[in-house]
């Protein structure tokens, strides 16, 4: 087995590896294009199944009227969230959750936020970066999670500790996802962005890209959802999102989402649902989407853009949750006092904290359970506000688990 009739290796100097019939290229050509028939005709079918707890279908995207998390038994939760698997899995990839954010004055409260970082930022010297888009054509706050936080912790703790958030994400991505959140405030007359595939690998160039084999091609749009929250109403006139349902499912998506023939079907085939202030709209970042182009001529399409990572998975934006803690803690002990550990609490530990107690040095982090994985810091939260700590305990243990993960 492996070896010539002579004993050599096939391998051995100068020799020719023949494919055998039953074995496939692992990897994508860049140099011959997928079928745009293919993918034509995939993407023009329409909604295969029926999503009975859906309010409407508009255009190929599922709508979802959301009531107050608190009144859901179980096993409707568990019912929306295989609707969900279903939509981003095998459906059409993208659905619509209205009501996200049922609060208006909260989303005013945020959007000031919003505003004075916007302008802290622009007095700042260099060139601000942006994806898709050049430098300056939208408002841009990376990392408007963390930055949130610092500039004003109350709204960012009733933002977050939304428990609307984590039974979306669980859905797609299992426990202990990691949230990172960016906000895009595109002005009147921004133009669209050229269509496209998100991170991880909707991030490479081409022949980046083309490195991956097939199965991580396709395995990369189970490490991330994508997520909006509209911090504006959102027109057809102002240019939300353009989708194209259904194309997350082609597998060579990556690969082809820069060839022009794609990027004009795109443009013939993408559809869009206007979204009012509060509503949500999350999609698998293998869906072909594109901001569109704002049309008004007054409105600034404002969203929160959710990058939502599995915990095994890289997210695009490292989040420092120490000074997190440290800035939330009070109040975060303060809603616990007066709720318990309620879905709100949870929701909001799940957001700041990391669950996910990998990568760690084993040596110091012996786990302390059945299991094979040590405390989290999610875990430590939890332990801190049964017991009563104080902000200084809360840090102090928080830095000691830090410390015992390094080498």
């Amino acid at each position: 087995m492996g070896e010539s009739a002579n004993g050599t290796s096939p391998l051995s100097g100068d020799v020719k590896v023949a494919r055998g019939p039953s074995i496939d290229l692992r990897l994508f050509s860049v140099n011959k294009p997928p079928s745009l028939e293919a993918f034509q005709k995939l993407t023009m079918q329409s909604v295969p199944v029926h999503y009975p707890l859906a309010h409407s279908v508009e255009s190929n995207v599922p709508i979802y009227d959301l009531p107050n998390a608190s009144s859901l038994a179980p096993n409707q939760r568990s019912a929306l969230q295989d609707e969900w698997y279903h939509i981003l899995l095998s459906g059409p990839g993208v659905f619509v959750t209205k009501g996200l954010y049922k609060d208006p004055s909260l989303l005013e409260r945020v959007n000031n936020v919003y505003s004075n970082i916007i302008a802290e930022e622009k007095k700042l010297a260099g060139k601000r970066g942006d994806h898709f888009a050049g430098s300056g054509a939208n408002d841009r706050i990376w990392n408007s999670f963390s930055k949130h936080c610092l500039q004003d912790v109350d709204s960012f703790l009733e933002y977050y500790s939304n428990p609307w958030l984590p039974i979306i994400s669980s859905a797609w991505l299992g426990p202990h996802h990691r949230l990172t959140a960016q906000v895009n405030i595109v002005k009147p007359g921004a133009t669209a962005q050229i269509s496209h595939r998100d991170y991880h690998i909707g991030f490479q160039d081409n022949e980046s890209c083309a490195k991956f084999p097939k199965a991580l091609q396709v395995a990369s749009q189970f490490l991330t959802l994508q997520g909006a929250v509209a911090h504006s109403d959102m027109s057809l006139e102002s240019g939300p999102t353009r989708l194209l349902p259904f194309s997350q499912i082609f597998e060579e998506g990556y690969v082809a989402y820069r060839i022009p023939e794609f990027q004009n079907y795109f443009l013939e085939r993408y559809v869009s649902v206007p979204l009012r202030q509060g509503d949500g709209l999350f999609f698998n970042p293998a869906l072909f989407h594109a901001a569109g182009q704002n049309d008004s001529t007054s409105i600034m399409r404002s969203a929160n853009l959710l990058q939502i990572s599995s915990a095994f998975g890289k997210p695009m934006e490292i989040i420092e949750t120490l000074p997190l803690i440290e800035r939330t803690w009070d109040g975060l002990t303060d809603l616990f006092k007066n709720s318990g550990l309620s879905d709100e609490v949870k929701a909001f530990i799940g957001n700041v904290a990391e669950g996910y107690p990998f990568p760690t040095n084993l040596d110091r982090r012996v786990p302390e359970t059945s299991g094979m994985a040590p405390e989290s810091e999610q875990d430590l939260l939890v332990k801190g506000l049964e017991r009563g700590w104080t902000k200084e305990q809360i840090l102090a243990e928080v830095r000691r688990m830090k410390e015992d993960s390094r080498a």
